[in-house]
């Protein structure tokens, strides 16, 4: 039988330099390279206090290192970090083999705040110094994501009050039964479990009327042109985060932004919001990066950021954008067969035919008379004209209405009001055109979007922004934020957006 060397795995002593495992052309080689040569991280020294007194600091360029390294593995938690940094042959070669412990890699990230900014703003000199940003596109989207609040604890402060009231209601009435039950022998430990139960109604109780009382207001939602913000639902674990509907339900947590250029998928700006509504995150983005912008600049964002406002901001600002609406899939003509890619339904679904309803009557079942100004019903019925004339929607149009004598008691009620036990009369309007005013700068968008450059242009936007997101959710391993407040979310998303910048670097031969 043939004879072979031992392998051992897992050697206790072995001489290693561990510069020379950091290798060129890899991630870490140029994350180390970046924070060691070409990034100042001054700022970061007022984190501490320790130049005459107290025990010597980690070098915030070491935590930063292996923080992102952690982070481009999918490695989020501190515990983690903290193993990797004993274990893992190139965190111990970009932490020297100093191990931080987890509670100052957390206390690092959770105060990092608006210093990342600059990491972030210094990374994007660099990519723009090696030619990785083109500025002919910039795609600008959004992923939500939850973080570490309860959503069971989110409401208004209407709700928070009558929530606090059902549990100081049930308290007294576990009290009233405890009272009734004194006579009667009772087990011990029954008793003491229920009397905890009802200190523990009236702490939460308390809870909440504490936290009403530090805040006085509800929270409001953007102010659009006019329009009352409306209420906001507060939360108590993370006031600033915000419940959120997604594909997989409803979510407690923030909206992660970026900005992608189109040469080379660099994020150009990121930031994160404690919103649902993609709307009102669209300026402060664009503002964030104007500085990144040229006069040639295109900006292309998808349906959930266009309103009458943004695209009327971006007109004020002169900046060229294309931004979709809802409507622009169902005029394109390349998507009118995208019903049958949809998702088929379960095949255990019941596949009994619904009952349908009898159609109703539409305004092309009447006969209407434009010169003479007659409508006759399906019943063959006169209605009067209702005004001269009136504008729905923006169009102008003819209003007839039936009598109550003719509607009350005609045989085909039935099948010409929607709720006949209820409704009166019948009414129908003809349309006899649109009403003149200016063009709003979403109709001049749509028609900008329909046409065949708009479609090839805006066609660009996928390729651009979807890769981005691709792999910061799946191969970063981004599924949720673990910290709370927006400032060290945002500096959390602002952490995983280097990352991906720095990813790119390496991928395009910096610092061999």
């Amino acid at each position: 039988m043939a004879r072979y060397k031992h392998i051992d795995t897992s050697p206790r002593f072995l001489a290693v330099d561990l510069r020379r495992q950091l290798l060129p052309g890899t991630f870490e080689h140029a994350l180390d390279h970046l924070l060691d040569h070409e990034i100042d991280l001054s700022a970061l020294d007022a984190h501490f206090r320790n130049d005459e007194t107290g025990a010597s600091a980690y070098p915030p360029a070491m935590l930063l290192k292996v923080i992102l390294f952690a982070y481009s593995l999918g490695i989020v938690g501190s515990r983690g970090i903290e193993a990797a940094c004993r274990e893992h042959v190139t965190f111990v070669a970009l932490c020297g083999d100093s191990a931080p412990h987890f509670t100052t890699i957390a206390r690092f990230v959770s105060t990092l705040g608006e210093d990342i900014a600059h990491v972030f703003g210094a990374v994007l000199a660099i990519c723009d110094r090696e030619g990785l940003i083109g500025r002919e596109m910039f795609a600008i989207d959004g992923v939500k994501l939850p973080s570490n609040a309860s959503k069971t604890r989110s409401g208004t402060r209407a709700e928070f009050a009558r929530r606090a009231d059902k549990l100081e209601k049930a308290a007294e009435t576990m009290l009233a039964r405890h009272r009734e039950e004194d006579a009667k022998a009772a087990e011990p430990t029954v008793r003491a479990k229920e009397v905890k139960r009802v200190e523990r109604l009236h702490r939460d109780a308390q809870q909440i009327r504490d936290w009403l009382l530090k805040n006085p207001q509800d929270r409001r939602g953007a102010k659009r042109g006019n329009r009352t913000a409306s209420i906001r639902k507060s939360n108590r674990t993370d006031n600033e985060s915000a419940k959120m509907a997604t594909s997989k339900g409803v979510i407690q947590g923030y909206t992660g932004v970026a900005a992608v250029d189109a040469k080379h998928q660099i994020i150009v700006c990121a930031q994160a919001h404690g919103s649902g509504s993609e709307q009102e995150l669209l300026m402060p983005v664009v503002k964030a990066m104007q500085e990144q912008m040229s006069e040639d600049t295109l900006l292309t964002a998808d349906a959930g950021y266009h309103s009458e406002d943004n695209l009327e901001q971006l007109a004020d600002c002169k900046i060229d954008a294309l931004i979709a609406d809802n409507g622009m899939r169902a005029r394109d003509e390349r998507f009118a067969d995208q019903a049958q890619h949809k998702a088929k339904p379960d095949p255990l679904w019941n596949k009994t035919p619904a009952d349908q309803k009898e159609a109703l009557f539409s305004p092309k079942d009447f006969t209407y008379d434009a010169e003479a100004k007659v409508c006759i019903c399906p019943a063959g019925e006169f209605l009067y004209q209702n005004g001269a004339r009136v504008v729905i929607g923006g169009r102008e149009g003819v209003k007839f209405t039936g009598a109550k004598r003719v509607c009350g008691p005609c045989p085909v009620r039935e099948q010409c009001l929607r709720h006949p036990e209820r409704t009166a009369v019948r009414q129908v309007v003809f349309f006899t055109g649109k009403l003149h005013k200016p063009e709003s700068h979403s109709a001049r968008m749509k028609r900008r979007i329909d046409s065949p450059e708009g479609r090839m242009r805006y066609g660009q936007r996928f390729a651009t922004v979807e890769p981005v997101f691709g792999n910061l959710r799946y191969n970063k391993g981004l599924d949720r934020f673990t910290l709370r407040g927006q400032t060290k979310v945002d500096g959390q998303w602002k952490l995983f957006c280097l990352v991906h910048n720095i990813e790119k670097l390496a991928h395009h031969g910096y610092a061999q």
